[in-house]
């Protein structure tokens, strides 16, 4: 069963670090990736995930789409590697049923080959005085 998953993200980078270290850290240049893409790949490299995508007014909500996605593992990750993760809501996915428009069917072509055209090939008499072309032979 499909189902979607909305998870609360602090996007700002903060950590539960200390903010000398965030501060050494990004003096150093090892701030690393944006939090949204970093989130981003976590989410997507679950097994079972069909679509990830940012939501919220700020942008700071994950929704992440699937078949049978863990929703605490997901949290769990996300709080680890990127920030305070809050899980909001956790929805089944009702399958959109596609209305088929019935296409006209078109009449297959039928080819006719047709009576295969022989050649025909008019003898001539040799110069004999004795070729007579409509005499017939008994």
């Amino acid at each position: 069963m499909k189902q979607k998953i909305v998870i609360s993200v602090s996007m700002d980078g903060q950590k539960s670090r200390s903010q000398w270290y965030q501060s050494l850290m990004s003096a150093a240049g090892f701030s690393g990736q944006n939090p949204r893409s970093k989130a981003l790949q976590i989410a997507v490299g679950l097994q079972g995930v069909d679509q990830a995508a940012l939501g919220g007014k700020e942008k700071d909500q994950i929704e992440v789409t699937g078949e049978g996605i863990d929703a605490v593992e997901l949290t769990d990750l996300l709080r680890k590697k990127v920030g305070f993760a809050n899980l909001v809501s956790v929805t089944p996915v009702e399958a959109k049923k596609e209305e088929k428009k019935e296409e006209p069917k078109v009449a297959p072509l039928v080819w006719s080959y047709g009576v295969p055209q022989y050649q025909i090939y008019e003898v001539k008499g040799n110069g004999s005085q004795y070729y007579n072309p409509y005499a017939w032979s008994i």
